[in-house]
C-alpha cells in the first residue's frame, strides 16, 4: 500500500484514464485540423486566458463578460459548428474516427502519385518538356527560392498547366514538398559528370545535378522524344514506363523510414553478390 491510500491498481487506473482522455482529444484535434473549427479553439483559448487573468487581477467587468461568453459558449458552438459535429458523430458511428488519420495519409499519397502520373503521361504524349523534383528528407528549399512561389495543392491539372509551352512558368523546374507544389520556374544545379550522354539536354543534367546533392526524386519529360526519365541518388533511369515510374514514386513518397530502405538496399546488394 502506498502513501495516501493509493495502491498500484488505482495508480494504473488513473494513468489509463488520463491516457485515454488525451488520446481522444488528440484524435478530435486531428479530425478538425484544417477546418474553421481550429480557429474556434484558438478563440476559446484566448477567452480562457483572459478569464484567468481577470480572476487573478480581480477585473470585475472583464470577469462579467468572460463569464457570459463561457456560459453561452456551448450553445453557440453547437449552432455554429453543427456540420462538423454531425460529421464527427457519423464517423464515430462508423468506427472511422480513430482510423481516419492513417487512412487519410495513405489516400493523400496515392492521390499525389496519381496526379503526377496523369500529368507526366499527358505531357509525354504531347511532347511537353517538364522537370519535376520531389523533396524527401534533404531540404531543397534553397532551390525553391530561385523560382516563383506557388504553394498550391498538387493536382495534375495545375502541374500540367505550369509546363504548358509559352506560359510564364513553363521553363525551369517544379518543386513538390509534402503534397504541395512549392514553386515553379526553379533553377537546379547542373551535373558536371562526364558520363552523361551528349544527347541529353539541360533538363536531364539538372535532374542529375539535384540528385547528386540531395535525396530528391526528379522526373524529366523529354521535349524532343516524349520519353520519361527520373533521377535518384545520382542514378539516371531513362525511357521508363508508367508502371516503373509509379513504383519509384510509391517508394519515394511512402512513410517507410530511411533505415528500412537502407536495410532493403543492403539485402538486395547481398543477394546480387
Amino acid at each position: 500500500m502506498l502513501d495516501g491510500g493509493f495502491d498500484i491498481l488505482n495508480l494504473l487506473r488513473i494513468g489509463v484514464d488520463i491516457a485515454l482522455v488525451w488520446y481522444v482529444l488528440y484524435k478530435l484535434i486531428m479530425l478538425i485540423r484544417g477546418t474553421k473549427a481550429i480557429q474556434l479553439l484558438k478563440g476559446i483559448a484566448v477567452v480562457i486566458i483572459v478569464w484567468g487573468v481577470s480572476q487573478i487581477l480581480n477585473l470585475q467587468t472583464i470577469q462579467f463578460f468572460t463569464n457570459q461568453i463561457i456560459s453561452w459558449g456551448l450553445i453557440v458552438i453547437i449552432i455554429l459548428f453543427q456540420p462538423e459535429l454531425r460529421r464527427a458523430l457519423e464517423q464515430l458511428g462508423r468506427g472511422n474516427l480513430f482510423a481516419r488519420s492513417a487512412k487519410s495519409q495513405e489516400e493523400i499519397i496515392q492521390n499525389d502519385i496519381s496526379a503526377i502520373l496523369q500529368s507526366c503521361n499527358y505531357m509525354a504524349k504531347r511532347r511537353i518538356g517538364a522537370l519535376i523534383s520531389i523533396e524527401k528528407e534533404t531540404g531543397i528549399g534553397d532551390y525553391a527560392e530561385t523560382g516563383i512561389s506557388i504553394k498550391g495543392k498538387l493536382s495534375h491539372q495545375l502541374l500540367t498547366n505550369i509546363f504548358t509551352p509559352n506560359t510564364p512558368l513553363h521553363d525551369g523546374a517544379v518543386i513538390i514538398k509534402k503534397g504541395e507544389i512549392s514553386a515553379a520556374a526553379c533553377y537546379l544545379p547542373l551535373s558536371e559528370s562526364p558520363f552523361i550522354s551528349k544527347e541529353l539536354g539541360t533538363r536531364h543534367r539538372a535532374a542529375m545535378g539535384i540528385s547528386e546533392v540531395t535525396d530528391a526524386l526528379t522526373i524529366v519529360v523529354s521535349e524532343e522524344t516524349g520519353a520519361i526519365s527520373f533521377t535518384k541518388n545520382g542514378e539516371l533511369h531513362r525511357d521508363i514506363d508508367q508502371e516503373k515510374l509509379s513504383d519509384a514514386l510509391a517508394k519515394h513518397m511512402s512513410l517507410v523510414p530511411k533505415s528500412s530502405e537502407r536495410k532493403s538496399r543492403k539485402r538486395r546488394t547481398d543477394k546480387d553478390g
